[in-house]
């Protein structure tokens, strides 16, 4: 079905206002003849004459009053859609999804969502979480805008940009006397909470205890930093995190943290579409994570 025109309707609602085709074609930096063939294809396309004359002066017709009920709300609508429209051109709006790991998502992103939330108020952003594996398909099907996860990540459709490294620590209970430096095997000496199986933090965790020759059967896996923390503190065993996740922990005195011997790290890397056009907002929220590059 051909569409209304917007030019025709407003010059009709025009000339109905002011009364006459010359008055509305002034308005409109138009010429008179001009504003007369725009209703003229208006009432052709509509099966039905909008207007008539009442002396010198223009009134619509039953139809024409009909067409004039909405013409208000065809108006706002039209405004409504061309501001939201703009917003996104100058960059104050917008959306952008982001996934990324739940360490990441809590303690790495809170400081960066709140800078573009001041700068951009109206940057729609929504923040996935999950593993490496999910995220980076999820980006490769354009599901998510770009994903923050951890290496190895790989894509012949991707760009992956290495971020930042994060050293794991060991923690346990206060009193438990954890060395100044904790390998392998003296971590195994204690009941371990590891992060749960299918993540790169968990695989990472198997390798370096593999590596020791040391067969870990953990005392719990769970899926949350914060519950693992929480349980350590408890006492009910040591684990192995992020570094990141203990900074400026709350527990204070009530965890041990040390460093790891052999030291391990993972990297954590932007990862997004070769072809992802880079709208300013998306292109903000990547500035702001490239930032946080050590």
């Amino acid at each position: 079905m051909e569409r209304i025109n917007l030019d025709q309707l407003h010059g009709f609602a025009t000339a109905i206002e002011l009364g006459s085709f010359s008055a509305a074609a002034q308005r409109l930096d138009l010429t008179q003849p001009a504003v007369s063939l725009q209703v003229r294809q208006l009432e052709k396309r509509l099966g039905t004459p909008l207007v008539e004359r009442a002396g010198r002066v223009l009134r619509p017709t039953a139809a024409g009053a009909e067409l004039l009920a909405h013409v208000g709300r065809i108006d706002a609508a039209v405004s409504g859609a061309l501001e939201a429209v703009a917003r996104h051109a100058d960059g104050t709006a917008g959306r952008v999804r982001l996934g990324t790991g739940a360490t990441a998502c809590i303690f790495l992103l809170p400081p960066v969502l709140r800078s573009l939330r001041q700068r951009f108020a109206g940057l729609d952003i929504t923040v996935s979480t999950g593993n490496t594996a999910d995220i980076v398909q999820a980006v490769e099907d354009n599901t998510l805008d770009l994903g923050l996860v951890t290496l190895p990540a790989s894509g012949r459709m991707l760009h992956v940009t290495p971020l930042l490294e994060d050293a794991f620590v060991a923690i346990a209970p206060e009193g438990t006397g954890l060395p100044r430096r904790v390998d392998a095997k003296e971590l195994a000496r204690h009941p371990v909470l590891l992060y749960e199986p299918g993540g790169q933090t968990r695989r990472l965790a198997d390798v370096w205890f593999a590596r020791a020759g040391v067969a870990l059967q953990p005392a719990m896996s769970l899926g949350s930093v914060e519950a693992i923390k929480e349980l350590v503190a408890a006492g009910l065993g040591c684990a192995m995190l992020p570094g990141m996740a203990v900074q400026d922990t709350h527990h204070g005195s009530a965890l041990e943290v040390r460093p790891l011997s052999p030291p391990l790290r993972r990297t954590l890397a932007i990862v997004l579409r070769k072809d992802k056009r880079l709208h300013r907002g998306l292109r903000e929220t990547v500035a702001a994570l490239q930032a946080l590059r050590r």
